[in-house]
């Protein structure tokens, strides 16, 4: 079975997670610069076998889309769209996964200093854990 790739699109950062073999589990995988982001993904699909990219939806707490940052999700789900056309794009709703994380990580007693590059990485496990558990049922 393929896996699972969950992307939690930053301006400047983006963070990546991964399920199992079976679908069942998300795993933090990296945070990268979102410039590399393409590069990254070209390098990793060729050693992945991905069925589906979970992308979180940045929308305000009135169930309205943050538009400026979703104008550069747009831009990069059809970039990526063209290049990997049999790959199925969803969205989910990403409120409050940011805030999820960082109070995961004060939990986990994190530095300050490394914060953004990990808070983007669970705030992507987060959403992809998420994903799997709406789909379950």
């Amino acid at each position: 079975m393929s896996k699972i790739l969950g992307i939690d699109y930053g301006k400047v950062i983006t963070g990546l997670s991964i399920t199992d073999n079976k679908q069942i589990f998300a795993f933090g995988l990296d945070s990268i610069k979102t410039k590399q982001l393409m590069n990254f993904l070209k390098t990793f699909l060729n050693y992945e076998t991905i069925n589906k990219i979970v992308i979180g939806l940045p929308k305000k707490l009135n169930n309205q889309i943050e538009t400026l940052i979703e104008k550069d999700i747009q831009i990069f789900i059809n970039k990526f769209h063209i290049q990997y056309p049999k790959i199925i794009i969803e969205r989910l709703d990403e409120r409050f996964t940011s805030k999820m994380a960082l109070n995961t990580m004060i939990e986990l007693g994190f530095k300050k200093k490394r914060k953004k590059i990990i808070l983007n990485k669970i705030s992507a496990t987060i959403i992809l854990q998420s994903y799997l558990k709406k789909n379950k049922n």
